[in-house]
């Protein structure tokens, strides 16, 4: 399909203009004009331009992109490599960052929260990037973890009692960790993200309120997947995931 009408639909989709993000959604990097085999991953690292180099895709499509508020503008050193490829192999690179955490349908949280087998009552925080659910029946705080480590493939840090009865559930993917007062807040027992902070641990000893670190990357993996699923779908263009390994 034609990139531009891609990206408006993409900007559609994903509702962009109502986010005041720290770095621009949609096209970053311009390739060739028609795409027709997209690879998705969650950031756009060397390795995995490396890999659309390899496919021969069209484009790639991120949560994690270029262009970040205060980083060095200067292009030089990897950013060079990256940019190089890029441009050297026409290929396009597409990144959504809030807009894919808060889609109801193909966001990080919805995705996690599916897979978690918990669905959404109320949203939280800045945006309203955070999500609440409550678990149709209640259970400890170590067994939650246990189905966590079981769904995302890697053992996440439970910070607080692991045997504490858990049912309303509060969740935002990635480095959210500064959410964590939000969730308390909504009553929350439990609040699940990717990252923690040193601080995180006093509040969760303080509060009572127990806080799962599941990791950055691997709680943001689902979105991008579903999304290049979806456009694969409605489309008719070739994708693939491509799951670059981050133990953070």
């Amino acid at each position: 399909m034609n990139r531009v009408e891609l990206e408006l639909y993409l900007n559609e989709a994903l509702q962009t203009a109502q986010f005041r993000d720290y770095c621009p959604n949609g096209l970053q990097v311009e390739g060739r004009p028609e795409v027709n085999r997209l690879i998705t991953g969650v950031t756009a690292s060397q390795a995995l331009l490396e890999e659309a180099m390899r496919w021969q895709a069209d484009a790639v499509l991120v949560h994690h992109g270029y262009f970040w508020k205060g980083e060095d503008p200067r292009i030089v050193g990897y950013k060079r490599r990256r940019l190089g490829l890029l441009l050297a192999h026409d290929i396009n690179l597409f990144a959504y960052h809030l807009p894919l955490d808060a889609h109801p349908e193909l966001g990080n949280n919805a995705q996690l929260g599916a897979r978690l087998g918990l669905s959404a009552t109320d949203r939280f925080g800045p945006d309203q990037l955070g999500w609440l659910g409550t678990l149709e029946t209640p259970t400890d705080a170590g067994a939650l973890a246990e189905r966590v480590a079981a769904a995302l493939g890697r053992t996440p840090l439970l910070l607080g009692e692991p045997g504490r009865l858990v049912r309303r559930v509060a969740w935002c993917t990635g480095a959210a960790q500064s959410m964590f007062e939000a969730a308390v807040a909504t009553g929350a027992d439990v609040y699940l993200s990717g990252e923690v902070s040193e601080q995180t641990t006093h509040l969760a000893r303080e509060t009572g309120i127990v806080y799962i670190a599941a990791g950055h990357h691997a709680t943001e993996r689902w979105g991008v997947m579903a999304l290049g699923e979806h456009l694969a779908q409605r489309f008719g263009i070739e994708h693939r995931f491509v799951d670059i390994a981050n133990p953070v």
